[in-house]
Formats: C-alpha cells, sequence, structure tokens
C-alpha cells in the first residue's frame, strides 16, 4: 500500500517527489525564496494554489503534471522498467559542453595568468634595479 494516506494529498506528494530529489526542506525553501517553515507548511497542506504549485515544480525541477499524479506505485514500477542489459541511459547527467574544450580553456587561462605574474616579476626586478643604480 502507498505510504501516503490520501491519494490527493498535494503536500505529501511534494515532500516525497523533493526526497526523492534528496532535497532538504532548507534548499527547496531557498529555490522557492522563503523558509523551511514554509515549505513544511506547504508539505503538510493537502491542497494549495495553482501558482504556488508551478514555482514548487519548477524548483524540484519537474512538471505540476508529475507533482499531481505523482504515486509511490509508480516510482516503484518506474525503477522497475530498467533491466541490466546496459542499453538504459539517462539524460540526467549528460555534459552540455565539450570537457576537453573546458580543459583546454583552463590550461590557456593558467598559461595567462603564469605569463602575468611572471611579466610583474620581471617589473620588480627592474624597479628594484633602477632603485639600486639610483642611489
Amino acid at each position: 500500500m502507498s505510504t501516503l494516506t490520501k491519494p490527493n494529498h498535494i503536500g505529501r506528494k511534494i515532500s516525497r517527489i523533493r526526497e526523492l530529489r534528496d532535497m532538504k526542506q532548507e534548499a527547496l525553501a531557498q529555490a522557492l525564496g522563503t523558509n523551511q517553515q514554509a515549505v513544511s507548511a506547504i508539505e503538510n497542506s493537502e491542497t494549495i494554489d495553482e501558482a504556488k504549485l508551478i514555482e514548487v515544480a519548477k524548483a524540484l525541477g519537474v512538471t505540476v503534471e508529475a507533482i499531481k499524479n505523482f504515486s509511490e506505485e509508480g516510482v516503484i514500477n518506474y525503477f522497475n522498467t530498467f533491466n541490466d542489459s546496459g542499453n538504459n541511459f539517462n539524460n540526467y547527467n549528460t555534459c552540455t559542453f565539450n570537457p576537453l574544450d573546458k580543459l583546454m580553456e583552463t590550461v590557456e587561462e593558467n598559461k595567462n595568468l603564469y605569463e602575468r605574474l611572471l611579466q610583474a616579476e620581471k617589473d620588480k626586478i627592474e624597479y628594484l634595479e633602477q632603485l639600486l643604480k639610483g642611489k
């Protein structure tokens, strides 16, 4: 049986989705621009207004429909559809950039910083030499 005692208790659905996303109430509160007590109140509410639901869905990274239609059984069924064939790839950890490009950008930045540091040291030495000659 579902851990949700009332199948349409929207606050409990939000709470479970938050937990499944490994998010604390404080993190959700920060994403919503509110405090932990307000998130607790939302999660204890059987219903919430549509505008707030849209905000919560966005903060959780899910659709409003996903919250409204959430069920523990659905989650279990979803995970039971996976097998070990190695053909199931998810898109949650897909890079949105080329890691080699980022690496090369970092190398170039480090090279530029090193050159600036080297030039600053050369400038210091020249300055000190000029001071010594001036005496």
